[in-house]
């Protein structure tokens, strides 16, 4: 009795450590309607749902607490399944996926209008906006805490915009120190 009670607590507390690690992610749609409030920039994770890679950034590094609490204190988080069949609403035009084939729910199905719009072409891609909701960057591929942190806090403090070549994105990317713990 008393070990179950043990087990009951202890799964209680992960459960409730695992929280205060999680993004708050919103749909696109919030985002922009967050944005016209209270301008922030839009952190979009466009990923499926077949995807292992997808699941890997989820896992190790959005599950990261400096992950999340950086996201969460400077970006608009939105989750974006690029093949599933949501209707968004953005800059007066609607998307929507209309070949979505709900039998390939979790295998590769069509991909959406707004996945075509941002020209999405492999996942994840980490989909950076602006405070008006324009795309400043897609991150593509899997990122580890300290990768994701590097372009969390470059587009956060709009520093690249002053990295207008390769040469100077390399000597900012060498320069960066991580402060997140993997």
């Amino acid at each position: 009795m008393n070990k179950t009670i043990l087990f009951i607590l202890a799964l209680a507390f992960l459960s409730s450590n695992a929280i205060a690690q999680k993004i708050n992610w919103v749909s696109f749609d919030e985002a922009i309607k967050l944005q016209n409030k209270n301008p922030k920039k839009i952190m979009m994770d466009v990923y499926t749902n077949w995807c292992g890679p997808c699941k890997m950034l989820d896992k190790n590094t959005f599950q990261n607490q400096d992950v999340a609490d950086y996201v969460n204190a400077n970006y608009y988080a939105v989750k974006f399944n690029g093949e599933g069949n949501e209707v968004v609403n953005y800059n007066g035009k609607e998307f929507t996926n209309p070949n979505y084939n709900p039998a390939l729910a979790n295998r590769r199905n069509s991909a959406h209008e707004l996945a075509r719009y941002f020209q999405i072409r492999s996942y994840p891609t980490v989909m950076f906006l602006d405070e008006k909701g324009d795309l400043i960057f897609p991150l593509i591929g899997y990122k580890t805490v300290s990768q994701m942190e590097l372009y969390l806090k470059m587009f956060n403090k709009d520093e690249h915009k002053k990295l207008d070549t390769q040469e100077k994105f390399n000597e900012y990317y060498k320069a960066f120190e991580s402060k997140f713990k993997s």
